[in-house]
Order: structure tokens, then sequence, then C-alpha cells
């Protein structure tokens, strides 16, 4: 008797722990109240404080399912940076990776704070993190848990790339931008959708790094490997969609000719390409 109530209570945990963290049903949070607001507030993660910051839509419906969308800073930069942009009209991070305007409120924004400013994820503690995040905010907020995404520039992009890695049925898809394997890719074989962007001039994390990180989706995600690889069109980034990939598991990667820069801008255009290129990658995912 005893083993068969501690088998059931196993189970019972195993069914909580997938509603709260899997793919595919609205949060524990749809249909409360809730006092949670656009500020910073902090999580305990294995004794340690951990801040983040929040943006949640205008006119929040508690009963509506959201898009939630984590967004992670570079490497000395802070949750506040990636708030308020940081040097926008000179190249450097636009606010919310400029994503907000596409969103048109129908997503909820979650940025973290890096412990020494970056991603290091020792002993997976930053993956510990945003488990703890997860939990904390789908808890109180009403998120649709199909769609999770995450996106970030050089070490948050690295740190992007852990997620999906680690956490391949919690994430829908990631974005990352000028990353790099800095923040480990515990796991790393299941496929996630992946959108990359990377210069070939890139003086900080070479272009090969990025080329890596991409090459890991491409198969674990089924995609056909181009007989070529892509290069930039001049001053104009080009773009490709990898074909054969698995369904709902697509690939795609943009190549241009800059350093390591989130903003980058066509020649004869003065709007970074990759706002609008992270939103409609994954705007195109449906609820599960």
């Amino acid at each position: 008797m005893f083993r068969r109530t501690s088998l059931l209570g196993a189970a019972l945990l195993a069914l909580t722990w997938l509603s709260t963290f899997a793919l595919g049903a609205p949060s524990a949070g749809c249909g409360r109240s809730t006092n949670l607001r656009n500020q910073a507030y902090s999580v305990n993660v294995n004794g340690r404080n951990r801040q983040y910051m929040l943006r949640i839509p205008n006119n929040y419906d508690q009963n509506r399912p959201y898009r939630i969308i984590y967004l992670w800073h570079p490497r000395g930069g802070s949750m506040q940076k990636i708030v308020n942009g940081e040097d926008p009209n000179r190249g450097g991070i636009l606010p919310y990776h400029g994503l907000v305007p596409h969103a048109n409120e129908s997503a909820i924004f979650v940025v973290p704070e890096g412990l020494n400013q970056g991603w290091a994820n020792m002993n997976n503690e930053d993956t510990a993190f945003f488990d703890r995040l997860v939990e904390t905010v789908e808890s109180q907020l009403c998120v649709d848990t199909s769609l999770r995404f995450s996106t970030g520039f050089s070490w948050g992009g690295g740190m992007s790339f852990a997620l999906a890695c680690a956490r391949p049925k919690m994430m829908r898809a990631i974005s990352v931008l000028s990353g790099g394997l800095l923040s480990g890719c515990q796991g790393g074989t299941e496929p996630v959708a992946y959108y990359g962007q990377h210069g070939t001039r890139d003086s900080v994390l070479n272009v090969g790094m990025g080329r890596q990180l991409r090459d890991q989706f491409v198969r674990n995600n089924g995609c056909q490997r181009p007989s070529f690889e892509p290069q930039p069109n001049g001053g104009r980034s080009v773009r490709t969609d990898y074909q054969g990939c698995l369904p709902d598991k697509p690939v795609v990667w943009v190549i241009h000719d800059g350093d390591h820069n989130p903003s980058q801008v066509d020649a004869g255009s003065n709007t970074p390409f990759a706002p609008k290129n992270t939103w409609d990658f994954f705007a195109q995912f449906q609820p599960q």
C-alpha cells in the first residue's frame, strides 16, 4: 500500500511539473488577478537572490494566454540597459531589442539580470534561474506555455542557446544575435526552432562561433545543409531558410558584413533588421 501511494504521488508530481513547464497549456496564472507591474522583482534561486524586470501588455487580460519572451543581456550589460536601450542611436541595443513595437501588446517580456554582468551558467545556476522565473511568472500571469521564446545578443545569445540545449521542451523558438558557445550546452540533442544572425567582420565572437551554434540545430532539426556557406551581398544581409526541417522546427540564418552589432542595418537603410526578423520568426508559431 505504501509503495502504491508513493508511486501515485510521484506520478502526480510529474504531471504537475509537466503542466507547469512543458509546452501546450495555459499557465497557472490564467484567470487569476495579479499585482505584478512593469518593474523589477527578485526571486531566490539556490539561496541567492536573482533580479529580473517585467513588461506586461497594456490592458493585460488575465483570461488571455500571452506569448512570453525572455531577453538576456550581453556581457557587461544589465536588465536596465535592455529595458532602456543602450546607445540605440549608435548601433547599440534597442529597448527590449526592438521587439515591443512589433509585439503590439501581445507578449509578456521578462528581462533577467546576470551574475557579474554575464551568464557563465556555472553548475547550471542560470538555467535554474530560468526555471524559477518560469515557475514564478507563469503562476501569476496568464501565459500560453506553448509560446515561450528567448533571445539575446552576444552572451545573451549564448544563454538563449544554452536554454535550447537544456530545456528544449520548454522553448518554442530562440533567436541568437551574434552569439557563441558561452553558457554551455547541457543536452543539446533535441530540436528547437532556431533563428541566428552574425556578421562576417565580428571582432568579438568570430562568425565561425555563430555558425557552430546554427549547425547544431540544423542537425537537431533534421534540416538539409546547403552546398555552400551563405555570404552577405555586399552591404546587404542575406537570409537563408533551411529546407527539409522537421515540422514546426525551422532554422533561419542571416549573415551580414558587419561587426559585433545587434542593431546592424542593410546598406541604404536606417532600420535594424534583427527586431522584425526575430519577431516575425517568433510570430509564425501558433498555440499548440
